[in-house]
């Protein structure tokens, strides 16, 4: 009896990648920057909150086969009526959506990863919230996550799916080097944990570096002790990777006012700015805040707050992963800073 058979090369398949960008309700401004940047439209979706609190999500047109970008945020935002916990659930439900649609690859773009502080246990008993949910992103069939500046690097060690960790280092280094700041710069660290972070910020910069001593009795509250380092006669720029009540924020510029520095600013990457965290930064010395758009701003903000986009670099991190070109090339592999 004669056989046959079929080889790959015979069936001679083609087929044609497809990108998709959908955008939950965290923050759709970005979603929109980014979607005109990539030249992609931002795929139709259903999302709307029940009266009784629950999230539903359905997207409105077939997925089948493509890579399949959400574009969430894990932060609150009060023009869509949505908290940070909604937004955590209504990208799991995108999530579990795209997967049960047969989506190729599923990619969580999310450039502020929720939880990220409790990345450890701080006393007895307390969970890890930030495995917590690297672990939910994984259970409900994410393939690869595009996150920014994590509170502390070994969060991507919760995962065992690919990590891309971006930064906005670059971003704000060169804004602070087109403002044209005159005189002497220091970098201060607002604690030991970022000193690493401010040391590479200060290199970019040219400038010299300083510590603040700080004690952390209770969570949100800090108490700045002192000042290591020379900041007298200098410009201060201190440098995190968050703002939340900004009262930590005000005293460190305060502190720094006091042993000497002309001027002090402040960077950050996620301006979170919960509770009095406008009033804080209305009566800090800080000429300027410059943080990026990965949280929108509620209403109000302070004058003194200045926005950089991140979007151009996600755009660019998006293009790379759907093309299978390396993401790290576009920090010359300089993003792994923690």
């Amino acid at each position: 009896m004669a056989t046959s058979s079929l080889s790959a090369t015979s069936l001679n398949l083609k087929h044609d990648k497809r990108l998709m960008l959908f955008a939950g309700r965290s923050n759709p401004m970005l979603a929109q920057e980014i979607s005109r940047q990539l030249g992609v439209d931002l795929g139709p979706i259903t999302l709307k909150t029940f009266s009784n609190g629950e999230v539903y999500c359905r997207l409105d047109e077939s997925i089948r086969g493509a890579d399949v970008f959400l574009i969430q945020p894990m932060c609150a935002n009060p023009a869509t009526g949505i908290s940070s916990n909604d937004a955590l659930i209504e990208l799991l439900l995108m999530v579990d959506a795209a997967v049960g649609a047969s989506a190729h690859r599923v990619i969580a773009v999310t450039p502020w990863y929720g939880y990220s502080r409790q990345d450890k246990k701080s006393a007895p008993r307390e969970p890890i919230s930030a495995r917590m949910v690297a672990r939910m992103l994984e259970a409900a069939g994410t393939d690869r996550v595009l996150t920014m500046d994590l509170h502390a690097g070994q969060v991507q060690g919760f995962f065992q799916i690919p990590v891309d960790h971006m930064t906005a280092m670059m971003m704000l280094t060169k804004y602070f080097v087109e403002l044209g700041i005159e005189g002497d710069l220091v970098v201060v660290a607002p604690d030991a944990g970022r000193v690493k972070l401010n040391k590479k910020f200060a290199d970019l910069m040219g400038a010299d570096l300083a510590i603040l001593d700080k004690e952390r009795p209770q969570h949100q509250v800090a108490e700045i002790g002192y000042v290591i380092g020379d900041v007298v006669g200098k410009t201060a720029i201190i440098v995190d990777d968050m703002i939340d009540t900004a009262g930590t924020l005000r005293a460190a510029g305060e502190a720094v006012m006091q042993e000497g520095a002309t001027r002090v600013f402040a960077a950050a990457t996620h301006a979170v700015l919960s509770g009095d965290a406008y009033e804080n930064l209305n009566a800090s010395p800080f000429e300027q805040i410059v943080v990026t758009d990965t949280i929108p701003l509620r209403a109000g903000a302070p004058e003194k707050v200045h926005v950089v986009s991140c979007a151009r670099l996600l755009t660019d991190s998006i293009r790379r992963i759907f093309t299978d070109e390396s993401v790290s090339d576009v920090f010359d592999g300089q993003n792994q800073m923690f």
